[in-house]
């Protein structure tokens, strides 16, 4: 019988399998709904969907760089351990080498091709193989007209995997190989200090104005004046802003200059002007709630309570 794509979406949202598994099991059993699915669980392709329930907080991060474009993404697995078979480490590069080639959207990259079929089917093939859960969380593709998008990985533990990856853009017509080295460092700088902007106009108003508040209340608590509070909140921001925005960090690499200097006297070298025009820093895991799985743990707590 002709198989429908509708009968191909029922069958995988049932199992969890590939597109063209699915249509292979309907073709294979003449379009029969519950005999392809015991087809695919024989086939051992049907037991991701009961892996998609389990929390994913592990796995890698992945940047890639082409110049004046890159990608960086995180993709979770249940297990650290997971993170060092070579398969899984070869689908994750596979994925952010696809991702520099679309808008970084999930959902663009879960449809590119990789391999001949969609992302989304290959992280479904590896997840009946590997045998737990996995998704590709969150990607981010940047790029420059004139320039570099610098990248690094902390602690990697294959070419452009780790734990947080970082991409920094550079906007300059300065020479690629000094963008290049300032690019990085002042990545690794980001890795190390997470800032909560590039600049002072991009740091979230919302933020800015809670940390007034906690500021102001805590200096009325202690008696002082208005005209003395404002100074001290004034002062406070900056100091905020000294910590948090990128550009006014203290630079690591040299523990004396700002970033914005840094990246002045890197102009020197580039032989032209260098625009900071953003970063992304991916840390995995980072707000994900992570099931407890501790059962000495949990034995020692209900001994406790009883």
């Amino acid at each position: 019988m002709a198989i429908t794509a509708s009968m191909v979406k029922e069958l995988r949202d049932k199992t969890g399998a590939g597109m063209m598994d699915c249509k292979n099991a309907l073709n294979e059993n003449d379009g029969d709904i519950e005999a392809a699915i015991d087809w695919l669980r024989k086939k051992g392709i049907a037991k991701a969907d009961k892996k998609s329930g389990r929390t994913a907080a592990e796995g890698l991060v992945a940047v890639v760089s082409e110049g004046s474009k890159a990608a960086v993404i995180e993709f979770n697995a249940e297990t650290d351990f997971v993170s060092r078979n070579e398969d899984f480490q070869k689908l994750v590069s596979g994925i952010a080498a696809t991702a520099i080639n679309t808008d970084g959207s999930v959902d663009a990259i879960s449809v590119a091709d990789l391999g001949g079929k969609p992302v989304a089917d290959n992280i479904t093939e590896a997840i009946a193989t590997i045998g737990e859960n996995m998704s590709l969380r969150r990607a981010t593709v940047m790029q420059v007209g004139q320039g570099v998008v610098a990248s690094y990985v902390h602690n990697a533990i294959a070419d452009g995997l780790g734990k947080i990856g970082v991409l920094v853009a550079l906007e300059s017509a300065g020479d690629t190989a000094s963008l290049e080295a300032i690019g990085r460092q002042v990545a690794m700088h980001v890795a190390a200090t997470n800032p909560l902007a590039a600049t002072k106009d991009d740091m979230d108003p919302a933020i800015v104005e809670r940390e007034k508040k906690i500021f102001s209340d805590s200096a009325r608590e202690s008696g002082k004046p208005e005209n003395i509070i404002e100074k001290m909140v004034e002062g406070r921001i900056r100091k905020f802003y000294e910590e948090n925005v990128l550009l006014s960090q203290t630079f690591v690499i040299d523990g004396e200059n700002s970033v914005e200097q840094a990246l002045k006297n890197a102009e020197k070298d580039a032989g032209s002007a260098i625009e900071l025009k953003g970063f992304a820093r991916f840390q995995l895991g980072e707000g994900i709630e992570k099931e407890a799985d501790d059962f000495a743990a949990e034995v020692a707590a209900m001994n406790k309570d009883s």
